[in-house]
């Protein structure tokens, strides 16, 4: 049985992918997470980019409420699946793992709170409107609106 703590984790490992998935970011954290959850063992790696990649494909298919759906839903398999593999190594591995898995759900909480968005190292000539993040409504009014 995991600690509170470590379930917890699991937890917000699943929503983090759940946010991950279709914005810039996604294929690192995908790359990232694999790694991570596959133990550093090519094989389980790539069984998990597997499982990543069906997972943003059904994100991907829905939309609307149904994606609210389908988004929770992902959470919980993740949070399940993070949690056995975690329940499965030795306790050193187990520690290593718990660093690896809390940097990268950190990463992609402040991602998240900043829009997801990169807009450094860019040079812009003239009117320029630039929007990162996911699900947003912009509307830009360069001159006089009439």
């Amino acid at each position: 049985m995991l600690a509170e703590g470590v379930a917890a984790l699991a937890a917000a490992f699943g929503v983090a992918v759940v946010q991950a998935v279709g914005t810039d970011a996604w294929t690192a954290f995908r790359d990232r997470a694999a790694r991570v959850v596959g133990r550093g063992d090519g094989e389980a790696a790539r069984v998990e980019l597997e499982r990543l990649d069906r997972t943003a494909g059904a994100l991907g298919r829905a939309d609307g409420a149904e994606r609210e759906r389908v988004g929770l839903r992902q959470e919980g398999a993740w949070q399940a699946h993070v949690e056995r593999v975690l329940e499965a190594l030795p306790d050193g591995e187990r520690a290593d793992a718990v660093a690896e898995l809390e940097a990268l759900v950190e990463e992609q909480r402040r991602r998240s709170r900043t829009g997801g968005g990169d807009f450094s190292g860019n040079v812009f000539h003239g009117t320029t409107a630039a929007q990162g993040g996911q699900y947003n409504h912009q509307t830009n009014y360069f001159g006089r609106k009439k």
